[in-house]
């Protein structure tokens, strides 16, 4: 009986990522690369320990990395069709009224060549190294979590040098963009596409940006933001004040002890209080105020989350984000073993169109895990009918 519960488990498994392959085979041009992206995706969720083109393509049967190479560099097909369809399988599976998390992570490199490498901060090493910085949209609710678009960042090194830029696959058309600039352009394509976030949630290189916080308030979504405690922020009497000159002021007695989950040292308590700034920005029906949570965490670290809306229901409490150094919010939000069973860290590409490529396909690996697991938790696994939206 454990044998035939087992085998009829691996044959539910392979029909859900067959399923998923449906899904995507529109992205595809050619019948050569729409069944190597199956046996990539295999790969990817196989038990490999570095997963790059020679053991994907070892694991697949081939007897050289020229397919799995021509996959990701060369092959016509679209990774933006891949990934808005990886977002409309999230948010089937994962369910209505999550969470938007913005945040980047660091991939450690070598050399100079790979497309936006630089010596920059890093929370995978908790330094500056010499490494690609990708930045992360994750979608999130109590049924699980899974990333849903990517950016890769370029330093101004490299959109400044259009032939080093070009012989790393980069256009011309593609200029510097800030690390919030590229969170807005996912942001702006989730909220597009429908996604039905309740709030948004970052840590403080996305909250001090004062765009990005009014652009929430026009689109109407609710953020909680981190932002350091020497920020400026304007007060309902019009006045600009620094972050900590506020959270100085609170009464004792308004503060609130909440628990931000555990970690590696037990829970982790913040205290929180509520204090009414002015608006960004203001919208039709909307008061022109709205108020902010504040932070702080012994010894004497102080953050703020402003917020357009009161606090989210309990289910979906704000979790302070991570400050540099720490494990990033991308990365926190899923269990480490399934991100490396991903492969999203484990290439060996340097091309622009490669990098994009091989992380779409590693973050669909990892969001069937995670609906896998979330469908596991609430019964047997249905397939759901293949999406035609493109």
């Amino acid at each position: 009986m454990r044998c035939d519960g087992l085998v009829a488990e691996v044959q539910d498994w392979a029909a859900g990522l067959e399923e998923v392959h449906r899904r995507i085979a529109g992205a595809f041009a050619r019948a050569e690369p729409r069944a190597r992206v199956l046996a990539y995706l295999r790969g990817l969720l196989g038990q490999l320990e570095r997963k790059n083109g020679w053991t994907l393509a070892e694991t697949a049967g081939e007897v050289s990395p020229d397919g799995m190479q021509r996959l990701l560099r060369t092959a016509d097909w679209n990774a933006d069709a891949v990934r808005d369809e990886l977002r409309s399988y999230v948010v089937e599976r994962l369910g209505p009224g999550g969470i938007l998390i913005v945040d980047e992570t660091g991939f450690v490199k070598k050399g100079t060549r790979s497309a936006g490498v630089a010596r920059q901060c890093t929370g995978t090493t908790g330094k500056i190294d010499n490494c690609q910085v990708g930045v992360f949209l994750a979608y999130a609710t109590p049924a699980g979590r899974a990333l849903i678009d990517r950016e890769l960042y370029l330093p101004r090194a490299w959109t400044d040098d259009r032939d080093r830029a070009r012989a790393a696959g980069i256009d011309d058309a593609v200029p510097f963009a800030t690390k919030p600039e590229l969170a807005r352009r996912m942001l702006t394509r989730a909220l597009d596409a429908g996604v039905p976030a309740d709030w948004l949630t970052a840590d403080e290189i996305y909250g001090q940006d004062k765009r990005l916080r009014v652009w929430c308030e026009q689109r109407g979504l609710p953020y909680v933001l981190a932002t350091r405690s020497n920020d400026t922020v304007a007060t309902v009497d019009w006045r600009q004040r620094r972050v900590r000159a506020l959270i100085a002021e609170v009464p004792a007695e308004a503060w609130a002890r909440r628990s931000a989950g555990a970690g590696a040292h037990g829970l982790r308590l913040y205290d929180w209080a509520r204090i009414k700034l002015l608006a960004g920005s203001t919208r039709a029906g909307r008061a022109g105020c709205w108020p902010a949570a504040a932070s702080r965490s012994p010894p004497k670290r102080h953050r703020s989350w402003p917020t357009t809306s009161a606090p989210p229901p309990h289910r979906h409490h704000p979790r302070p984000a991570p400050h540099r150094g720490r494990q990033p919010l991308a990365h926190r939000g899923m269990l480490p073993s399934r991100q490396e069973q991903a492969g999203l860290a484990s290439y060996q590409v340097r091309d622009y169109t490669a990098w994009y490529r091989h992380i779409t396909l590693a973050m669909l690996a990892h969001a069937y895990l995670s609906a896998t697991r979330a469908t596991a938790e609430k019964g047997a696994w249905q397939p759901e009918p293949t999406s035609t939206s493109r």
